[in-house]
């Protein structure tokens, strides 16, 4: 009987430090992960302080395009030439669509999601608006993604533009990012969109032709961190580097959200100890 009691005592010493995780120190200054599959929080750092979100935004963006009802993802979507004059304007991320080109919705989600193309955000934000001018049409579907934002809770979220080149109150929190990435996975198609990590795409051109697009993933977790199925990264001047990201292992998902981190690598680094963390915990 002895012996049965000290295996017994053992074992519960074996299993003790794995919930005894320490938690991990960050360099961004907002940070929050869940675990997916019950909302509950695993980590926060600042998490409900209202931030510059950069091209996380277009995760609402997408968000809003596929809450559309009867949606035509095989539609296609002529480009105009506001939409490369605007990436020019504002030094933006391209999908580096060309004037002309015939592009379905479901390549303008790729366009958006894997280069951050801010030319995909304008051209999606134009077709799924509603009005007879361009501005009329942006106006409304940013109403759209806020509409979203009130619908789904998030109460310290705020957008005024359809990409993150915002006008002074583009905003939202690491918690409530983290909430909208949760909602948008549900998404079959969002899902396989953001666990891309290159695409060629076939487009029709001017003359019906066609060209083919190639584009890469901004988010390294795809091919850094064993599990990642997304998100989306975001930055800017005000926005610092941002990164939304979910990964599943052993059945379990965790997502979160680091905001204003210093660098690229430091915003990958974040991420990766937050994921570690959740699925520790």
């Amino acid at each position: 009987m002895m012996t049965t009691g000290a295996v017994v005592a053992a074992g519960a010493l074996g299993a003790a430090p794995a919930q005894a995780v320490t938690k991990p120190t960050i360099v961004a200054q907002g940070g929050y992960v869940m675990n997916n599959g019950t909302g509950t929080s695993l980590f926060t750092k600042a998490a409900d302080t209202k931030r510059s979100t950069g091209s996380t935004t277009k995760i609402m963006t997408a968000k809003v395009v596929l809450s559309q009802s009867n949606l035509n993802l095989d539609s296609k979507v002529t480009i105009q030439k506001a939409y490369s004059d605007y990436i020019v304007a504002n030094n933006a991320s391209s999908a580096r669509l060309i004037v002309g080109d015939k592009v379905t919705v479901r390549q303008l989600l790729y366009g958006l999601m894997l280069p951050s193309g801010c030319d995909a955000a304008y051209a999606l934000a134009d077709k799924f608006g509603s009005g007879t001018t361009r501005s009329a049409r942006v106006k409304s579907f940013i109403g759209k993604m806020n509409t979203t934002a009130r619908s789904l809770g998030l109460t310290n979220t705020h957008f005024d533009s359809f990409d993150g080149i915002g006008n002074g109150a583009n905003y939202s929190t690491p918690r409530d990012l983290t909430k909208l990435a949760s909602s948008a996975m549900k998404s079959s198609t969002f899902r396989t969109v953001v666990k891309t990590k290159s695409t060629q795409q076939k487009v029709t051109t001017k003359t019906g032709g066609y060209r083919y697009m190639n584009w890469s993933n901004t988010n390294n977790l795809l091919s850094e961190y064993s599990g990642t199925i997304g998100v989306k990264t975001g930055s800017g001047p005000e926005a610092k580097y941002c990164l939304v990201f979910a990964a599943t292992r052993n059945g379990k998902t965790v997502i979160g959200t680091v905001l204003a981190s210093t660098s690229v690598a430091n915003r990958t680094a974040d991420a990766k100890k937050l994921m570690t963390y959740g699925f520790a915990r």
